[in-house]
């Protein structure tokens, strides 16, 4: 596996080695011991599947906080996402920065959003699916939100007509006293 740092410390996108023969082709997606020695969470507690029929659907900026803090490992596996990590961590030197990157199912790319960043995607085709691998199991009480189109953060989400959930709509604006004080 190939590991390109992004603008977000500890935030990764992750490329699979094709290995290709006249049969097709292998690869690896997932190595505990690669990702440890880059420094990254190597525990896998869930895998969580995300179906979305329609283009411009719009999920986040989700993120859970401590003790259940989560690492993602977050890869588009049918359609195309652009996909956003939001460092919230605010002794980190990319506090409040994004990384951004289109997955699709044939660049086959993955984001590695370390724990401490909110995570968003809006799909890019009709019928996306993405695959989450997650260090800790989902805990309603420590999920949490901030806007996606918060100004804080100036991400250049994609043009187009968007489909919001009213719980994503809603998320407040970011500052850094209500993310300190979780």
């Amino acid at each position: 596996m190939i590991f390109r740092p992004t603008s977000v410390a500890g935030a990764w996108i992750v490329e699979p080695e094709r290995h290709v023969d006249e049969r097709g082709f292998f690869e690896r997606t997932w190595c505990a011991t690669e990702f440890a020695r880059h420094g990254l969470s190597a525990r896998l507690a869930q895998v969580s599947i995300s179906y979305n029929p329609r283009r411009g659907t719009l999920r986040g900026l989700h993120y859970q906080v401590a003790p259940h803090a989560e690492a993602k490992l977050v890869r588009c596996i049918r359609g195309a996402i652009y996909d956003v990590a939001v460092d919230l961590r605010r002794a980190s030197p990319t506090f409040r920065q994004h990384a951004a990157a289109v997955l699709d199912v044939d660049n086959r790319l993955a984001l590695y959003v370390p724990e401490g960043c909110a995570h968003g995607f809006q799909t890019l085709r009709d019928h996306t699916e993405v695959l989450y691998q997650i260090s800790t199991a989902y805990a309603p009480e420590a999920a949490c939100g901030v806007r996606w189109d918060d100004p804080a953060f100036a991400i250049p989400w994609p043009a187009g007509k968007r489909i919001i959930a009213d719980r994503d709509r809603r998320y407040p604006d970011f500052s850094e006293h209500d993310v300190a004080a979780r």
